[in-house]
Order: C-alpha cells, then sequence, then structure tokens
C-alpha cells in the first residue's frame, strides 16, 4: 500500500544550455554528460552542484552515434555504445579506474580496467576482458554489475547472480558450466509447454502468457536458464570463477488496457543500489586508514505500473513494492528516494534501504536498546511534480536530471500558423521556431535538504497526531529514515551539518518514543528503545509527557508504563528530584501496583518521601500482598528511624521466604551506585542482627545468577568495613556456606585455593575471627563431602598453637583440603614446619611424584635465599632426602 502525502521533496529548477537537441545523458562525480542527437556525434559536459546556473565546462567527439551511456561511480568512467555505419562498438571514456559488464545478445562480458606500466614516468590504463558469461534461453536487455553482484532482465524476467573467485580449475577450454534444471524438469516443462501449446489456436489473434514465477535462493537454480562461465584473464591472476544464483522472477504481461503492445509492457530501470559503511584497516607500514565496506546492496526494476525493491546478499527478500497512478516510463532508485517519471509527472517515493542497511550495520536494532522502523513499513508518495513530455531522468547527488520532448504531433501543430496569417510571401519562406520553443528541454530539479524536508515531515505529522495515530507514526517512521539515510552516508564528514542530522536524528527518536508511548498500538514496547536512542533523561521524559497531552485519561499509556518500568528495573545513575519520584510512585500504583516494590527499590527514586512510599505499600498490601511488599516496608521503616517495625515486618514471614523475596528483588540487599555495588541499609541492619540469614540470602543471590563471586565477595566486605587484604570472618562464613552449596568445579576449586589461604593466614599470624564463625568443623564435615577426620599433620599443627587459642583449633580442623601445589606453596610461605608432615600424609599413590617434581625444588630453592627460616627449611630438606631415598629403595625392591 502505499501512502500519499502533500510534501515538498523538490525545490528550485534550471534549463540546462545545450546546444543541440540532448538524446541520452547521465551524471558524474560532478559533472552531467550530455549526448546529442543522432548525426551530432558529440557529448556536452555540464558543471553540476557548483553554482545556481549550469555552466559548460566543454564537449568531446563520439565515434558514432550513442545508442547507450553510463557512468560508473565505483570505476569513475563513462561507457558508451556506439553506432557508426550500422556497427556496434564499445567505448570506455576514462581517467579512472572499475570493471564493466556489457551485455550482448547471448552473452555477458566482464572487462577490468587495469594500470599498466609503460617506464617509471608513464603509467596508461587498459581495459583487460577477464570473463564471459553465455546465456542460453534469455536474450538480456538491461544488464547490471556491483560488487560481484550481477543482475538481468529480459522483457519480462529478472535473473539476479552473484559471482565470486573460485580456487577450482576449468576444463581444458576454460569454461565452467551451469545447468540449473535437471533432465527430468526439463521434461516435464517441456511436456506442459507442448500441452499448453496444443490446446492453443494457431491464430495472431492470442497472446500467450507464462505463468508468472518467484524463485529465491537455491530454487532460482531451476528457472531454465543456463549460463557458461568463460575465464578470458591472464593465467596466474585469480581468473577463475564461481557462480550463485540468488532470484528469478517471471511475470506476465499487463493486460490492463484494451491494445495490448509487448514494448509498452517489458521490464524497465534495472539498477543496482550499493550501500556502504566506512571500515578500517592497517598497511603494511603500521598505519590506520579507513575504505568503504559493501554493507548492503539492492536491486530495483519495474514494470509500466508497478516497481520492486529487493534487498541483496547471500539471501534476497522483497523489500517494497510500488503501485503507480499511472504508466511509468523510467525510474531511479536513491538511498533516500524513488523517482519516476511518467509522460508528464515526476514522482517521489520513499524507499527502505536504510532500514534493511542498519539492521546488517548495528546487531542492537530491534533490542531493547535500539530500534528503526521496519523495511517492510507501508512506501508513500511525497509529490508529484508536473512537466510535459518527460523522457528520461538521471540523479546525481541532491540533483534530479529529466529530459522533457514534445511529441512530434504537437511540435507540427505548433509550427502551423493561424490562417488569417497565412499569405504568399509567408508560405514560400520556411517558418523557424523561437529559441524559446525548440521542443525539448533538460532540466536539473534541485531536491530539498534533508534538514528542511525533515522538519517539513514533522510539522505534517502533527495534523494526524490526535485524528489517525498510525498516520501520525508512518510520517515520523519516514522522517526518522530520512535522517538516518543522511547519516549513513560513508562521505559524510565531521561538520556543522552532520551535528545538525544527529539532533535531527535524536529529536526523530524522541518524537517517536512519545508516539509509542501514548497511543494505543500493538507496538508499544517501541517507546522504550526509542527515548533510549534520543539521549534524553527520564525527568526530561517525565516533562514531555506531561506537556504532550491536556488528556489526563490518555496521558500514560502503555508504552509509557513500559518505559518507566524497564528504566526503574535498570541501575542507573538518575536520581530523580522529589516531586518526579513522588509522580512515579502515583502512576504505577494507579496503572500497575503489582510493580510498586520494583519502584520503590530504584536508585532514580531515593530522593521520595518515605511516608509517602509507605502508604501507598500497605494499600497495595491490602490487596496483592507479597514478601517482597513486606520487605519494602521494612526497609522504609529503617529509612524513617523505625527499627521495631522494621523487625516486625521481618518477623511476618520465615527466612526461607524472606529470601525467596530478596531473590525476586535484589535490590533491597545491593544497590549499584556509578558502577559499584553497595549494601543498603536493610543488609546493614541484618548483618549486625541475623547475619547467618545475610550469609544465606546473599548465597541464595550467586546461586540464582543475580551476584557473581567476586561481586559478592566485595559486597561482604564493605558490609564488614574491612579493606585491603583483610578477609572478614562473615566472608568465610559465606565460602563455607558456598562450598557446601556449590556443585560448579570451578567455582569450588576457587573456594578450595581461598579458604586454605586464609585457614593458613590466620594460623601463620595467630589471628583470630573478628566474629564467631556461623559452622563449626564439626558442621562442615557433617553437611558436605570437602571436609574430612582430621589428618595428622594437622594435629602437629594444632600442637604448635597454644592451648588457649581455641578457635584456632577450628582453622586447623578446616585446613583439610586444597589443591596440593597450592597447599605447599602457602605451607612454605607461612608454616614451612608443617609442610613435611602435611606432605608424608597427602602425597601418597598418584600424587607420590609431587616429593620430587614440586617439593624437593621449592625446598632447595628457598633454603639457598632463605633468611629467618633458613634452619627450619635446612631440617625439612634434610627429612625430604630420607623420604625420597627411602621411596627409591621400595622402588628398587619392587
Amino acid at each position: 500500500m502505499v501512502q500519499l502525502y502533500n510534501l515538498h521533496p523538490f525545490g528550485s529548477q534550471q534549463v540546462v544550455p545545450c546546444k543541440q537537441e540532448p538524446e541520452l545523458f547521465c551524471c558524474s562525480r560532478d559533472a552531467l554528460l550530455v549526448a546529442c542527437a543522432p548525426g551530432a556525434c558529440r557529448v556536452e559536459v555540464f558543471a553540476v552542484g557548483c553554482s545556481e546556473l549550469c555552466e559548460p565546462l566543454g564537449s568531446f567527439s563520439t565515434l558514432g552515434r550513442v545508442l547507450r551511456m553510463a557512468y560508473s561511480e565505483a570505476g569513475d568512467y563513462v561507457v558508451t555504445i556506439e553506432e557508426k555505419n550500422k556497427a556496434i562498438f564499445l567505448r570506455a571514456y576514462v581517467n579512472w579506474r572499475g570493471d564493466l559488464l556489457v551485455g550482448c545478445k547471448n552473452k555477458l562480458v566482464l572487462f577490468c580496467l587495469k594500470q599498466l606500466v609503460v617506464s617509471q614516468d608513464l603509467t596508461i590504463l587498459d581495459f583487460e576482458r577477464s570473463l564471459i558469461l553465455h546465456i542460453q534461453n534469455v536474450t538480456p536487455a538491461e544488464v547490471a554489475f556491483c560488487a560481484g553482484y550481477v543482475a538481468i532482465t529480459a522483457e519480462l524476467e529478472v535473473l539476479i547472480l552473484k559471482l565470486e573467485p573460485s580456487e577450482k580449475a576449468a576444463d581444458s577450454t576454460g569454461q565452467r558450466h551451469f545447468e540449473p534444471t535437471g533432465p527430468e524438469e526439463v521434461a516435464i516443462e517441456s511436456v506442459l509447454e507442448e500441452a499448453e501449446s496444443s490446446q492453443l489456436p494457431d491464430c495472431d489473434d492470442f497472446v500467450i502468457c507464462q505463468q508468472p514465477v518467484e524463485l529465491l535462493g537455491e530454487e532460482s537454480e531451476l528457472c531454465g536458464i543456463s549460463i557458461t562461465l568463460e575465464s578470458t584473464g591472464l593465467v596466474g591472476e585469480n581468473s577463475h570463477f564461481q557462480m550463485q544464483y540468488l532470484l528469478y522472477r517471471r511475470f506476465t504481461p499487463d493486460l490492463s488496457s484494451f491494445v495490448f503492445s509487448s514494448e509498452e509492457s517489458k521490464l524497465h530501470s534495472l539498477q543496482l543500489l550499493p550501500m556502504y559503511e566506512m571500515g578500517s584497516f592497517m598497511k603494511a607500514e603500521g598505519t590506520e586508514t579507513t575504505k568503504r565496506e559493501l554493507l548492503r546492496l539492492f536491486c530495483f526494476f519495474s514494470l509500466p505500473h508497478v516497481g520492486y525493491l529487493y534487498a541483496v546478499s547471500n539471501l534476497v527478500e522483497l523489500i517494497s513494492t510500488y503501485q503507480y497512478s499511472e504508466k511509468s516510463q523510467q525510474a531511479v532508485l536513491t538511498p533516500q528516494f524513488l523517482h519516476v517519471i511518467t509522460s508528464n509527472n515526476l514522482q517521489c517515493f520513499t524507499v527502505r534501504c536504510s532500514a534493511a542497511a542498519a539492521r546488517d550495520e548495528d546487531p542492537y536494532i530491534d533490542t531493547s536498546l535500539k530500534a528503526c522502523p521496519p523495511a517492510q513499513l507501508d512506501v508513500c508518495t511525497l509529490r508529484m511534480q508536473l512537466f510535459i513530455g518527460l523522457k528520461a531522468i538521471s540523479h546525481f547527488k541532491n540533483h534530479v536530471i529529466v529530459l522533457t520532448k514534445a511529441d512530434t504531433e504537437d511540435l507540427t501543430e505548433k509550427k502551423k500558423p493561424s490562417r488569417r496569417f497565412l499569405s504568399r510571401k509567408a508560405d514560400n519562406q520556411p517558418k523557424v521556431l523561437p529559441e524559446s520553443e525548440p521542443g525539448w528541454n533538460l532540466y536539473i530539479v534541485k531536491t530539498t535538504s534533508t534538514l528542511q524536508l525533515y522538519r517539513e515531515m514533522v510539522d505534517y505529522s502533527k495534523t494526524y497526531e490526535n485524528v489517525r495515530t498510525e498516520s501520525c507514526i508512518h510520517l515520523l517512521s519516514e522522517a526518522h529514515l530520512l535522517v538516518r539515510t543522511a547519516l549513513m552516508d560513508p562521505d559524510l564528514k565531521e561538520s556543522e551539518e552532520k551535528e545538525d542530522l544527529l539532533a535531527a536524528f535524536r529529536d526523530s527518536c524522541a518524537l517517536l518514543g512519545d508516539c509509542y508511548s501514548r497511543f494505543d498500538t500493538k507496538d508499544f514496547h517501541l517507546a522504550l528503545p526509542y527515548y533510549k536512542m534520543s539521549g534524553l533523561s527520564m525527568a526530561d521524559i517525565l516533562k514531555r509527557v506531561d506537556l504532550s497531552s491536556e488528556n489526563e485519561a490518555h496521558k500514560y499509556g502503555k508504552g509509557f508504563i513500559f518505559y518507566l518500568q524497564h528504566v526503574l528495573y535498570e541501575d542507573t545513575n538518575e536520581e530523580l528530584t522529589e516531586d518526579l519520584a513522588a509522580k512515579v510512585l502515583q502512576i504505577f500504583y494507579l496503572a500497575e501496583p503489582s510493580q510498586m516494590p520494583h519502584v520503590v527499590c530504584s536508585p532514580c527514586t531515593k530522593n521520595m518521601r518515605p511516608k509517602m512510599a509507605m502508604d501507598y505499600l500497605e494499600k497495595v498490601e491490602m490487596v496483592v500482598p507479597s514478601v517482597v511488599v513486606t520487605l519494602c516496608k521494612a526497609s522504609l521503616a529503617l529509612k524513617m528511624g523505625d527499627q521495631i517495625r522494621c523487625q516486625k515486618e521481618l518477623d511476618s514471614y520465615t527466612e526461607m521466604i524472606l529470601v525467596c523475596g530478596f531473590i525476586v528483588e535484589p535490590r533491597l540487599l545491593r544497590q549499584q551506585i556509578k558502577g559499584q555495588v553497595r549494601p543498603t541499609e536493610l543488609a546493614v541492619y541484618l548483618h549486625e542482627t541475623r547475619p547467618g540469614f545475610l550469609v544465606a540470602s546473599v548465597l541464595a543471590l550467586h546461586e540464582n545468577s543475580k551476584m557473581e563471586l567476586e561481586e559478592a565477595d566485595s559486597y561482604i566486605k564493605m558490609l564488614s568495613a574491612k579493606g585491603g587484604d583483610g578477609v572478614p570472618q562473615l566472608l568465610v562464613d559465606f565460602w563455607e556456606a558456598l562450598l557446601v552449596a556449590c556443585f560448579q568445579e570451578e567455582v569450588v576449586q576457587k573456594l578450595h585455593f581461598k579458604l586454605a589461604s586464609q585457614y593458613v593466614w590466620r594460623l601463620c599470624r595467630k589471628e583470630l575471627p573478628d566474629t564467631k564463625p556461623l559452622k563449626t568443623t564439626e558442621d562442615l564435615v557433617n553437611s558436605c563431602c570437602h571436609y574430612g577426620l582430621i589428618f595428622p599433620w594437622v594435629s602437629f599443627m594444632m600442637s604448635l598453637a597454644p592451648p588457649s587459642e581455641q578457635n584456632s583449633s577450628e582453622d586447623l580442623s578446616k585446613l583439610q583440603l586444597g589443591q596440593y601445589e597450592t597447599a605447599i606453596d602457602r605451607l612454605l610461605e607461612r608454616c614451612p614446619e608443617t609442610v613435611i608432615p602435611y606432605a608424608q600424609h597427602e602425597l601418597k599413590d598418584e600424587h607420590q611424584a609431587l616429593w620430587w617434581k614440586k617439593l624437593l625444588p621449592e625446598l632447595c630453592r628457598r633454603t639457598r635465599c632463605a633468611g629467618d627460616n633458613y634452619p627450619v627449611l635446612l631440617s625439612s630438606l634434610k627429612v625430604q632426602q630420607e623420604e625420597t631415598s627411602d621411596l627409591n629403595t621400595m622402588k628398587s625392591s619392587v
């Protein structure tokens, strides 16, 4: 469906001062090239875009009459097909570089333009024929080539191919054959054709129409068109190619008119349009440079009354269909618009190229972070501009060039003077047309700037915002895509224009966010990504919504609630004022009362009045009671300085159910401020009054992926006010509880190391825990397999400690785990007297090799550079040597 909006995409226009009647024209990067009418054999060149006037730059002669002319943006050259003495010539007018595809009756020829170094001071450019595509069962009418993709149209058929260099060698003739249809399928198709033809009378009054077909991807190989690749490049260069069919489509003739003409129903305006992004790569000398990388390719072709736009990559998909109001003559596709000419109208349609390419460029589009109007969004017509006798059209940057020619009948009528002015004298003298009426004109029409047209679209959308919401969203989506397309131009440099475009882009996102937040639409969830892309704060958006609607009943739509809910769930640094926080509480109490606990816990509502929040929660609890509401009330009671009420609220549920409440809303225990996790007032209160319950709650958060291990470590250290390398007993309690509950081997190994290190560290420093441990040795031995019976080497260590240090014996008893090599290192560093008893007990069986692989080298190394521990290490080394000798003796006897 095509929408119609009366906008103004076209601005001023000027006439090209051609000396002779133009026949063909095309645009280069900064010039307009006009091929003169038959017999002139000349191309005139005009400057475009430099000033308001179209100034002649010069001209050059051609070999013969120009039948076709095209410009290559990638190669920066002009190529012509010329006729002289009934012979056809292909010529390239070039000071530049690039590849060229030429269509012939039954083949396509690919030329590569190369630099030939003649001498040190002379380099010439020349085309080399590198590939021929021999085609059967179709005669190309138009061809297009871009980035290795080939598009071919016949009268009513379209075929898109992809060429890629191949390592496979061709046959002895340099040819590779592609037969897209199998023998059985060919036979079936032939039988069907014979059956159809046998039923039709042999009469010129009938037109045989084949059934319309669309084949995508691998299915397009069944199109019946066979192609043979013949490599003609130099040996040694990568001249072999492989081919992939991407799309085949066949149409039926347009029989809407009473008089059928195949010439007037065939396809026209085949075009491949690339969209690029700027990528960076490193040169050999180490410098970084940028280059264009193909983002997405688009293919357009048109029937007289319908145009088709496909997105082409490894897969092909139809993006848009264009229905014309009258029969089209020609069309030209640009990244922002499709310009179509009929006999008397220049029409401008919107396109969806940037919507498709943006999704290739940014993987975050279509998520909660970013959005973009869909590529399948209905297109619209912006305007129809009247021109009499339109014949051809081309596009150049922000200009559209059109050629008008009056029909022969019109000129004849115009030449005939009125009867009352006839005389013998006048009859004998030839009548010359005035210069102002040559019968043809070449116009350059300047298109409206992106920002000006964007503002017009936004103003136009306001007429629909209270009447037709879908039209309002559609028009704002068009405005958004218009600006997005301009920003995706790889030639756009850092400038004031780019800053203005970025500002317009953010503004369009905010306007779309407003629409999706207020209107009753199925896509209300898009309010979230569009508001995020706008760069506005939550406070700004709250004020926008308050100002945008006078009707209180429609002020807060589903989209706005959806946006607020998600933002309030995020850990953000934005803090609303007391009034705005109160406004948010009121909104959710009326719209989503079940979400009130999460609103209260958000860092955004930090400045809310606790009494007001408590009143709302009490009302919610009467309707929807839950443990999360109770925990929120306990937290608010602490903020109000009422510990008795906090305790009362906590006593309303068992600790197991309270833990479940913390899993649902972890921000009751932890808050994130500037990227750092900090304990809440409720967490501090539980640390002082219910440390075991707090450890169980933190453990539940970790086990439910709400808190990482390192995050939990720093969190508990903050609670215990322990900085640096100090480890509070509450953290040891958490590690021990996690070791009992955890089944992940990687986490278990980390806990082994942490606990063993802490036990040894305390023993060596004779430091007691800062609080009473929550679990005794007996508790741990009975609850998990990581702790076992007390080993002799542990008893030896316990004998070193004074009898008064009862808590040290707990650490010694627990020190019965850990990795062997890590344990040896730790013991040598902090308690070398115990390393031999430890090794005698632990390094047995498959671990026996660690005696001489780990323990002996470490003792030797540390003995050489030891200080105060030298006697102990020397004694241990002697014992180790004796143990090693005994082990070797045992091995020999075995």
